[in-house]
């Protein structure tokens, strides 16, 4: 293991311990979410269905699926770029990788904006993941054709000033906590 592997796995062992007290201090919510959508209602929105103690955003797909096309992601395969299926409220749901509930049917959309999950975050908008890199190869992708916006959603717990990066890490346009809005600073 390198040594940035060695500290970005420290980094998600400290930040999922963080995530979990507040996910079990019930301190999430979607509401500011929800404020941040509405000023972009009708464009394409990919969202998540949360797991384990990520912060839940289907409240805020719900409202935004009444105003336009919300989709989830479905991931493809090791080393693949994740690719966005319909969702609707109530829509069959079906286990996908990992775990990851996806809609058993529906059309491939390509989002213009993508709420993330994710592990860790920084003020300058870094995003530790999960260690895949399925949304750095995606957000990579889809940035290479037209501009996309990137929405860390995550408890305010899940904030770290020492976040180490890589090139290849994807910066957040906006980060979301259950607290309010905040605007990187690069």
């Amino acid at each position: 293991m390198t040594e940035l592997a060695a500290v970005k796995s420290a980094a998600r062992k400290a930040a999922f311990a963080r995530r979990k007290i507040a996910h079990d201090g019930h301190f999430g919510g979607a509401g500011y979410l929800s404020e941040v959508l509405a000023g972009y209602r009708g464009v394409s929105l990919a969202g998540y269905m949360a797991m384990r103690t990520e912060i839940d955003p289907l409240a805020a797909m719900e409202e935004a699926a009444a105003h336009g096309p919300v989709c989830v992601p479905v991931i493809m395969g090791k080393g693949q770029p994740l690719r966005f299926r319909n969702w609707e409220p109530d829509c069959e749901m079906i286990d996908g990788e990992f775990g990851a509930r996806v809609p058993a049917m529906g059309d491939w959309i390509t989002p213009e904006i993508l709420i993330v999950p994710l592990v860790a975050f920084s003020r300058a908008g870094g995003r530790l993941g999960y260690g895949g890199g399925f949304y750095d190869r995606t957000l990579e992708g889809l940035r290479a054709q037209r501009g996309t916006m990137a929405i860390g959603f995550a408890y305010a717990a899940q904030e770290d000033a020492d976040l180490p990066l890589e090139a290849t890490d994807q910066p957040l346009d906006l980060i979301v906590t259950e607290y309010g809005v905040i605007e990187p600073k690069r």
